[in-house]
C-alpha cells in the first residue's frame, strides 16, 4: 500500500508499448463503429456463471495470499460487435508461499495466451478462473501477461446488474460504460476478486472509436491517435478499489476547473458530459467545490487530490468509480438543493475508495457512511430542519430483514441480496441511522474523531501523510471505544448484529413512567432517552436498560422528541406493509 507510483516508462514495461507492438493481434477485431448496429441488451449472450457472479467470500486455496503490485490493462471494446480485445500485465506477489497463481476472469472471455516473466505457460481455465502454474514465495514475484478476448457480460439493469452498458447518445453515437461492483472486477480483467485484492497501481489503456473520448481512473498520462483515427487514452491510478476500474466511452465534452483545498493543495476538477447539456452540466459542476469543502471540513482531505476529482455522465444511474464517478441522474432537481446522486457517489471517495471494507460483511462501512453524508451535508448547508427531513426519508426505508453484519467472510451478494439472506438497502439506511444515533450518544468530537481515524488510519490526516487503507466494523468499534472512553459493544451488537431494532417499552401509572429497552437477543441496552415533560427537556439514563421517572399526573410527555434514537416503530412497520399492499396488482 505504501509503494510509490512508478514514473511513466519506469518499472514494468509500458503495456501500451507491447500493445502497440502487438497491435495486429489486439486490435484485429476492433472494427469501425456503425451506429444502430447494436443488438438489444443481453440478447444472445450466455448467462453469467455462478462463479463469475461471486465477488469476495471464501477464496480458493492460496488466492487470498496473493497481492497485485501493479496492473497494466488494455481494453479495446467494439460497440458494433460488442466484443472486447484486452491484455493484462500483472505483477503478482504473495504474503506466504503459494503453489499457483489463481486469478478470476469471466468465462465469456477466451484466453489467447499467458506468459510468466516472458515465458509462455499453459494455464488451466476452470469456470470463471485462470490458474497459472507458477509457485511464489514471500520473497518472489512474477509478471503474468494475459491476452484475452470475448463478449463481456451485458448489464441489463446497471448498476444493480453488472457488466457492460452498450448504449447510444440521442444522436446515435456509441455511449459505453462498465459497472462491476456486485459481480466483481473479473467481468473486465483477470483480477483478485475480493476487497483486499486492490492493485497498488493500475495503468489503463482504453481504445476509443474515432471522435470519442475515454475518461477513466486517475491521472491522464497521454492520448495517442491511431492511423485509423481511433484514440488510445492512457491513465494511471494508485491503489484503485477492485471494482472501481471503469471503462467510459462517448462523444464527451469536458468542463475543467480547480479547487484550492483548505489543506493548501490544488485539486483538478473535471466533468465529462454529453454534448448539448452546457447549462445544466455547468450547474452540476458548480456543486463540486462546495461539496469538496464540506467533506474536507467535516471528514478530512480529499484522498486523491494528486489525481483529480472526476465525474462522467453515464447511461446508467451511477457508481463510485475512483476519481471518475459515474453520474446518470439526469440533472434531477431536489428540495434539498443539491444532486443527491452526485453527492452519494462522491462520498465513496472517502467511504469505499480511501477506506475499503476488508470483507464484504462490512459493506455498510461504504454504504451506511456514504448515505449518512447526504443528511449531514443538508445540515451543514441549511441546519437541523433539513437534516431531520432527509433522515426521516431514510428511516421509512429501514426493513430489518437481516443483520447488517454477520462476522464471517461473505460475498457481496450474500450481504446485499435479500434472496441470499442479505440485508439489502439496510446497509444504506439502517447504517446511516446507526451513525446518526451514535453521533448523539457519544457527541460530535468523539464521533468525528472516530470517523477520521477509520478513514485515514490517523487523527491528523494531511495530503501526503496517508494512503488508501482497509478497515472493518470491529476496528471501528475499537476506535469508538478509544475516542469516547466507553465500551459500546451493546450498541453495535444491537444495531449491526441483531436483525430487529431495539424497542422502548413504556408504561405509565399515575405519576410513574417506566422505560425499558427490549432487544432481539438478551443484553443490557444502555441507551439514554430524552423526554419532554410539558415542554421541558430531560435526559434519562438507563444504565441497566430500564428506568423509572416521576412525572406530574396529566403531564404531556413526548419520548425522544428530536428523533435521536433508531428504535422500533409500529407506525413505520404498518406504513411499509400498507405500501406493499398498494403496490400489488389488483
Amino acid at each position: 500500500m505504501d509503494t510509490p507510483v512508478p514514473p511513466v516508462g519506469g518499472g514494468l514495461p509500458s503495456l501500451y508499448g507491447a500493445f502497440a507492438r502487438g497491435i495486429n493481434l489486439l486490435l484485429a477485431l476492433a472494427v469501425s463503429t456503425t451506429p444502430g448496429a447494436a443488438q438489444l441488451p443481453g440478447k444472445g449472450e450466455p448467462p453469467i456463471s455462478e462463479q463469475t457472479q461471486l465477488s469476495g467470500g471464501v477464496r480458493p486455496a492460496g488466492q487470498a495470499d496473493l497481492m497485485l503490485r501493479s496492473a497494466d490493462l488494455s481494453f479495446a471494446p467494439d460497440p458494433a460487435t460488442r466484443r472486447m480485445m484486452a491484455r493484462a500485465a500483472l505483477v503478482v506477489a504473495a504474503r506466504r508461499d503459494v503453489a499457483a497463481i489463481t486469478l478470476d476472469l469471466d468465462s465469456n472471455y477466451k484466453v489467447e495466451s499467458v506468459t510468466v516473466d516472458g515465458k509462455p505457460v499453459r494455464a488451466a481455465r476452470p469456470d470463471g478462473r485462470i490458474v497459472v502454474p507458477h509457485a511464489l514465495t514471500r520473497t518472489t514475484q512474477a509478471t503474468v501477461v494475459i491476452v484475452y478476448e470475448g463478449t463481456p457480460h451485458v448489464a441489463i439493469n446497471a448498476p444493480w446488474d453488472d457488466g457492460m452498458v452498450w448504449a447510444q447518445t440521442p444522436d446515435g453515437r456509441p455511449w459505453i460504460a462498465s459497472t462491476t461492483e456486485g459481480y466483481g472486477c473479473d467481468l473486465l480483467w483477470p483480477c483478485l476478486d475480493f476487497p483486499t485484492g486492490e492493485p497498488e497501481v493500475a495503468t489503463l489503456h482504453i481504445v476509443a472509436p474515432k471522435g470519442l473520448k475515454a475518461p477513466s481512473n486517475g491521472r491522464l498520462l497521454r492520448v495517442e491517435t491511431l492511423p485509423d483515427g481511433r484514440t488510445v487514452w492512457h491513465w494511471r491510478a494508485r491503489q484503485p478499489n477492485t471494482y472501481a476500474i471503469a471503462i467510459n466511452i462517448g462523444p464527451y465534452e469536458v468542463i475543467e476547473g480547480s479547487y484550492k483545498s483548505r489543506y493548501g493543495n490544488t485539486i483538478p476538477l473535471y466533468y465529462w458530459h454529453l454534448p448539448g447539456e452546457g447549462a445544466q452540466a455547468k450547474k452540476l459542476f458548480d456543486e463540486f467545490a462546495p461539496t469538496l469543502d464540506f467533506f474536507e471540513s467535516v471528514i478530512g482531505p480529499y484522498p486523491f487530490g494528486d489525481e483529480k476529482l472526476g465525474v462522467v455522465e453515464t447511461p446508467h444511474k451511477g457508481m463510485e468509480h475512483q476519481t471518475i464517478n459515474a453520474y446518470g441522474n439526469g440533472y434531477a432537481k431536489a428540495p434539498e438543493g443539491f444532486d443527491w446522486l452526485f453527492h452519494h457517489e462522491f462520498s465513496h471517495e472517502w467511504f469505499a475508495n480511501q477506506l475499503t471494507a476488508a470483507n464484504w460483511d462490512d459493506y455498510w462501512l461504504h454504504e451506511g457512511f456514504g448515505s449518512y453524508m447526504q443528511p449531514l451535508y443538508g445540515q451543514w448547508r441549511e441546519g437541523d430542519a433539513r437534516y431531520a427531513v432527509m433522515l426521516e426519508a431514510q428511516r421509512n426505508q429501514v426493513t430489518n430483514r437481516a443483520p447488517i453484519v454477520r462476522d464471517r467472510v461473505l460475498t457481496e451478494e450474500e450481504v446485499y441480496e435479500p434472496s441470499k439472506g442479505g440485508a439489502g438497502t439496510d446497509i444504506y439506511y439502517k447504517g446511516s441511522w446507526t451513525l446518526h444515533t451514535l453521533r448523539w450518544l457519544i457527541g460530535n468530537r468523539a464521533f468525528f474523531d472516530s470517523v477520521r481515524r477509520l478513514v485515514y488510519g490517523r487523527r491528523d490526516p494531511k495530503p501526503g501523510n496517508f494512503t488508501p487503507r482497509y478497515g472493518s466494523t470491529r476496528e471501528f468499534e475499537t476506535i469508538v471505544r478509544e475516542e469516547s472512553g466507553r465500551d459500546l459493544s451493546w450498541f453495535f451488537d444491537t444495531y449491526l448484529r441483531d436483525r430487529a431494532l431495539p424497542e422502548l417499552v413504556t408504561t405509565r401509572d399515575g405519576d410513574t413512567l417506566r422505560l425499558a429497552w427490549r432487544t432481539e437477543r438478551a443484553r443490557v441496552f444502555a441507551m439514554p432517552v430524552e423526554l419532554t415533560v410539558d415542554g421541558v427537556m430531560r435526559r434519562v439514563q438507563l444504565p441497566d436498560g430500564s428506568a423509572t421517572v416521576t412525572v406530574p399526573p396529566g403531564a404531556h410527555v413526548v419520548i425522544d422528541p428530536a428523533a435521536r434514537i433508531l428504535r422500533r416503530s409500529v407506525a413505520v412497520e404498518e406504513y411499509q406493509q400498507w405500501r406493499q399492499q398498494q403496490q400489488k396488482p389488483r
